[in-house]
């Protein structure tokens, strides 16, 4: 049976996307589970450091520079506060399983790669059907009570879970947080399916 990845992840945060672009090349299903970061790290005790504190947010963004070099994929954000992270997460949770993958690299791109602002939910309609993505069924349901309520139980079960914030990955019992752990995510894909790369 093939691994599948359970992704917790804000739209919010460029880690969040970077570790996305190598999740796509570990051949292994992904869940998707867009949540509320900020919501999950205010029930956990978490503290969104690089938000609060001037030098790690400036490390942050340097660090931030280095990733995307080693994984050649280029930085431009578009301003996150005017962003709507809940639409996009809705989108994703709106759209049919087999367009999740789609619709979250769009989205993902344009914002952090493209520089657009993604402010509203007809914004993100319009970015995702410039990419080509069938828009009807997600513009039926992106801003619908069920949905809203979907993201709320991701952002809860994220909780609940153990997850403190995003990205953060889950394999079978295993857990792992950042960007920085997708080596270690890697080799436990590996263990699961009885190879040794």
């Amino acid at each position: 049976m093939p691994v599948t990845i359970e992704f917790f992840y804000d739209f919010r945060s460029p880690y969040s996307y970077l570790a996305f672009t190598q999740l796509r090349q570990l051949g292994a299903a992904i869940d998707f589970k867009p949540m509320k970061v900020l919501a999950l790290m205010e029930k956990v005790g978490n503290v969104p450091t690089t938000l609060t504190c001037e030098a790690k947010g400036a490390y942050a963004r340097v660090d931030l520079g280095r990733w995307a070099q080693r994984y050649a994929v280029a930085i431009n954000p578009s301003d996150m506060k005017a962003n709507d992270g809940a639409a996009m997460a809705r989108a994703v949770i709106a759209a049919a399983p087999e367009q999740r993958d789609a619709v979250t690299l769009a989205l993902y791109r344009a914002i952090w790669s493209e520089g657009r602002t993604l402010g509203n939910s007809a914004a993100v309609l319009a970015e995702l059907s410039d990419a080509g993505i069938d828009t009807a069924m997600i513009a039926e349901r992106i801003d619908a009570a069920e949905t809203a309520a979907q993201l709320d139980r991701f952002t809860e079960e994220a909780a609940a879970r153990g997850v403190f914030g995003s990205p953060t990955m889950i394999v079978g019992d295993a857990m792992f947080f950042g960007n920085d752990r997708v080596e270690f995510l890697r080799e436990e894909i590996a263990r699961l399916e009885g190879r040794h790369d």
